[in-house]
């Protein structure tokens, strides 16, 4: 009886001492800034261009979005707007890998810095481990400052607090955004990396983002001097207390330079140059659609407060939407986990005559099997309210015709971009998934665009019925069965297509365990 009442006294101590160790420092010692007014930023050249374009082709309160569906655009469009940068570069993302992509804009955002830019980086901690140091030497620059949202502890291992405050340090913020003189923006389902940017030849995200010229670039600004001002971001500097030297600065940058300079880079650059949105940026006449638009988004307390707190939330502001579509409605999400509450919000409306069309990942093209565990067990039930569901294939290529290319053109295909589209009025662009972990864990960001003409461009990705891209999931005798058109065949699968036993087993015991409510 001692030994075990010593036993568990030794674990509680162990469990007290590991939860102070995770604990992260202080935040005291950040200094609030903000957007620079519109007086501060008028002379810039983006600044007049953007007002030429309102001036002709705006009325009062509309703003410019121009869908981003290739990801060479997406990155050709920040590379460039970096350079015609003159006042400020504001940045949030989840994900910033330090591979072609990330170091390419990297350097583009320093030589702006260079050139007296302001420049605000905001990157969720997720995926940043062992990158301090060189997140200080950037931060080092005079005009770049670099903050961490949600820091882990750095004085114990990042798997003890994941299991140790599963509650909080896994309630990570997913926004992604990219605003450049307050008056052009990019916002959408793209973080920074190879892999959504047309640069990884393994794998291809097919993804989108909206550029946005106009007044909602100012509700942008808002929404990031927010979370830039929390108390969740972190200078880099309250973690890291090193500070680098001018050698080591030197030799980062020297480093950099170098690894911008390969090959592999220089192919790269080569394949942006045959884009036409560079040109056509270069020369101030982009397309764009002109339309009433507004950013919706999570406050940055979400990850803090109860998870009932939906005045927090942006399923508060979108929800709406969901309720008054009266005859479509299209729903792109790569991480789709409908829950069995959602399952039947989802029905009713397809049973009231609403037509429902889903596009999400296969199980061959996801990329996060618990995800998938999350969503096949609610398909049945989908399918027999009459909803269409659609799965990507995992290996779409490029020659299979321009309707489809967004969604691939690399040995396999994943799909992540986020979009619902009601009833071909409105759209919604974002990084909200419609799962547990966008409506309650994590924070997200995304632009409602009230145009017929964004609407049907997305839309249009359900009319032209390219199954050439697609599995078509049908319910036959309660079986699923997955159509596809291969070489010009329709083929019918009684499997999830291009998976292995293993594969189609692991899901199956993942949906064993009780994770539904963090997918």
């Amino acid at each position: 009886m001692r030994s075990t009442l010593v036993h568990y006294s030794f674990l509680a101590l162990l469990a007290v001492i590991l939860a102070s160790c995770a604990t992260a420092p202080p935040n005291t010692h950040r200094t609030a800034s903000q957007a620079f007014s519109s007086s501060e930023t008028a002379n810039t050249s983006l600044a007049q261009s953007t007002k030429r374009q309102v001036t002709k082709h705006a009325r009062p309160g509309e703003s410019g979005v121009r869908l981003l569906i290739s990801g060479q655009d997406a990155f050709l469009a920040r590379m460039e707007l970096t350079e015609k940068a003159q006042k400020s570069i504001d940045l949030q993302y989840y994900i910033w890998n330090k591979d072609l992509t990330g170091r390419l804009f990297t350097n583009q955002l320093l030589e702006a810095a260079d050139r007296g830019v302001r420049v605000r980086l905001l990157v969720d901690d997720m995926v940043l481990i062992d990158r301090d140091a060189n997140g200080a030497i950037l931060d080092s620059h005079p005009n770049i400052e670099l903050r961490i949202f949600n820091p882990f502890s750095r004085k114990s291992s990042r798997v003890l607090q994941m299991l140790t405050h599963m509650t909080t340090i896994t309630r990570r913020m997913h926004n992604k955004s990219f605003t450049v003189d307050g008056h052009v923006c990019i916002l959408g389902g793209r973080n920074v990396g190879d892999e959504y940017f047309g640069a990884n030849k393994q794998l291809d995200y097919g993804d989108l983002d909206a550029l946005v010229v106009g007044p909602t670039v100012k509700e942008m600004e808002t929404s990031f001097d927010q979370y830039w001002n929390s108390a969740f971001a972190y200078p880099i500097t309250t973690l890291y207390k090193k500070v680098p030297n001018e050698t080591e600065i030197a030799a980062a940058r020297k480093k950099l330079a170098a690894l911008i300079s390969t090959p592999e880079a220089d192919r790269y650059r080569k394949a942006l140059a045959s884009s036409r949105l560079g040109d056509d940026m270069e020369k101030g006449t982009l397309d764009f659609e002109w339309a009433q638009a507004r950013i919706i988004g999570d406050a940055p307390e979400k990850i803090a407060s109860s998870r009932s707190a939906t005045q927090l939330h942006l399923t508060s502001k979108l929800k709406p939407y969901f309720d008054q579509t009266k005859k479509e409605l299209v729903i792109i999400s790569p991480y789709f986990v409908p829950t069995k509450k959602g399952t039947t919000y989802l029905s009713d409306i397809a049973r009231s005559g609403v037509k429902i069309h889903i596009l999400t990942n296969s199980l061959a093209s996801t990329d996060v099997f618990a995800v998938h565990a999350g969503y096949r067990k609610y398909r049945k039930d989908l399918l027999a309210a009459g909803i269409e569901l659609f799965e990507v294939d995992y290996a779409t290529k490029k020659a299979q015709g321009r309707d489809v290319k967004w969604l691939g053109g690399s040995s396999k295909t994943s799909l992540h971009a986020k979009s619902f589209v009601f009833d071909r009025q409105q759209a919604f662009i974002g990084s909200y998934n419609l799962d547990p972990r966008s409506a309650f864990e994590n924070t997200e960001v995304g632009i409602i665009v009230d145009s017929p003409v964004i609407a049907n461009k997305l839309a249009s990705i359900f009319d032209k019925r390219s199954d050439k891209a697609v599995y078509r999931l049908e319910l036959v005798k309660g079986k699923l069965r997955w159509q596809h058109t291969e070489n010009g065949e329709t083929k019918i699968y009684t499997k999830d297509p291009h998976t292995t036993f293993f594969q189609r087993l692991t899901p199956r015991l993942l949906g064993l365990l009780p994770l539904e409510w963090m997918l």
